[in-house]
């Protein structure tokens, strides 16, 4: 005689593990493009977040009495670091990347009893306390270093991260400071904040941007969508999200364009900068805070996309994906409850 026991059924970590190991294969062509275009700095943040989440899971599991492999297992500890290393400016102080994944692992996913209890995704509660926290540090982006006349090489880049100094003293903002009109934030960050002042066209004539995109964001942002789709094609991830998502954004943006003599960056361009791409196939989908109903993931996408509408558009921090996916998720419980599938033969009450 078999125990029967209500939904939901839990997988076994074998199965857990394989879909994250593939969500991580995938981000690795993302990953060298970043190495590519912003140097060293990201491969030291990944191997700082990865050893401490390492340790994290670790000491979880013996303050719960579990095997060392219990939380180990499954991956998600691994990939949410990664995620929050490639999220973070590359050449970040070494500490930033720490009190990240401390957040991010203790605050949002064990503090709630582990995977697959957590309400909101872990990453992006780590990255927002940062971006709030320390506006400073999380707008240090390096500009691409083929645009530098000293790119930083791995010791620099070592050197820049615990000390905040290459080792010929050179700060990171002396490194950028040779590159005409460009700000030390990404190119959402210096369009947003220039365009008032200079206009449209000086902005998309500074070296960084390449017609309507931006040299570094647009190549990082084209890896995750190929990432992406390879995904969706062996069924990691579902369609919905990432469609609705990137749906809603695209028709709210393109009536803003339509409608209004205000300078806006082109939505075209909105879909190849920041972490627009990321976002949409690697952090709204993930499998625990995100929807689990095929109508409700529609209609969780597209609430991701409204929201990150209205904060780039109309808000002050220019990328928005951490916040439009946090508020998102306080939305899951209620958009699941009224988008689940009526059983055959039965009645389904809301109430």
């Amino acid at each position: 005689m078999f125990r029967v026991v209500s939904s939901p059924h839990t997988h076994s970590s074998n199965l857990t593990a394989n879909i994250m190991l593939w969500v991580i294969l995938m981000m690795l062509p993302a990953l060298g493009v970043q190495l590519y275009y912003f140097g060293f700095g990201v491969l030291i943040q990944i191997v700082i977040a990865i050893a401490l989440a390492i340790a994290i899971e670790v000491g979880i599991a013996k303050l719960r009495k579990k095997t060392t492999a219990f939380y180990l297992a499954d991956m998600s500890g691994i990939l949410t670091a990664l995620i929050l290393a490639m999220s973070i400016p590359p050449y970040a102080p070494y500490w930033i990347i720490i009190i990240g994944v401390i957040a991010a692992l203790l605050l949002a996913k064990h503090s709630y009893g582990g995977l697959g209890q957590n309400i909101f995704n872990p990453a992006m509660v780590g990255y927002a306390l940062l971006l709030v926290s320390f506006p400073v540090q999380m707008t240090s982006w390096i500009v691409p270093i083929e645009l530098l006349n000293e790119p930083p090489t791995f010791s620099d880049a070592i050197s820049l991260i615990f000390s905040g100094v290459t080792s010929d003293g050179f700060s990171l903002h002396q490194l950028v400071n040779s590159v005409d009109g460009i700000a030390q934030a990404t190119p959402l960050d210096s369009m947003k904040s220039s365009l008032a002042k200079s206009g449209f066209d000086a902005v998309m004539n500074t070296p960084i941007f390449n017609g309507l995109f931006a040299t570094g964001w647009l190549q990082l942002n084209i890896a995750f969508l190929l990432g992406g789709l390879v995904l969706i094609y062996k069924r990691i991830i579902h369609w919905q999200i990432p469609v609705s998502m990137l749906a809603a954004f695209i028709v709210l943006s393109g009536i803003t364009e339509l409608v209004t003599d205000q300078a806006y960056l082109h939505f075209v361009s909105h879909l190849f900068s920041g972490a627009m791409m990321f976002g949409a196939f690697f952090i709204a989908t993930d499998p625990v805070s995100a929807s689990i109903t095929p109508r409700g993931k529609l209609i969780f996408g597209a609430l991701v996309g409204v929201l990150l509408y209205v904060i780039r558009y109309y808000g002050n921090y220019p990328d928005a994906i951490a916040f439009s996916v946090l508020l998102a998720n306080i939305c899951v419980p209620l958009i699941d409850h009224y988008t689940q599938p009526r059983l055959y033969g039965t009645k389904l009450d809301r109430k």
